[in-house]
């Protein structure tokens, strides 16, 4: 796996999530609210798997989404949501 220019890593970042639970009881993401507010509709969800996390550790289920024509990895954590946070180079956690 190549090395993103510009960026150095990732960390993990819990997030808020808004998802509905259908009738048959499965869960669908349907946004995902930043620590700073900023909401983002969730366009597609196209997979959903158990999965750890191997960037930054920790597992659970694993929703494969498009967010702006992007797509991200969100976790679900139970019973938190995380995403692998890009982190800039030369950015102190």
């Amino acid at each position: 796996m190549g090395v993103v220019q510009g960026i150095d890593g990732r960390v993990k970042r819990y997030v808020c999530v808004t998802a509905r639970i259908d009738e048959d009881g499965r869960c669908r993401p349907m946004s995902v609210q930043w620590w700073d507010g900023r909401t983002y509709p969730i366009d597609k969800v196209t997979s959903v798997c158990r999965r750890s996390s191997k960037r930054v550790g920790g597992d659970g289920m694993c929703y494969t989404v498009m967010i702006d024509g992007k797509e991200t990895l969100l976790f679900h954590e139970d019973p938190r949501w995380f995403v692998e946070e890009k982190v800039p180079e030369g950015h102190v956690c």
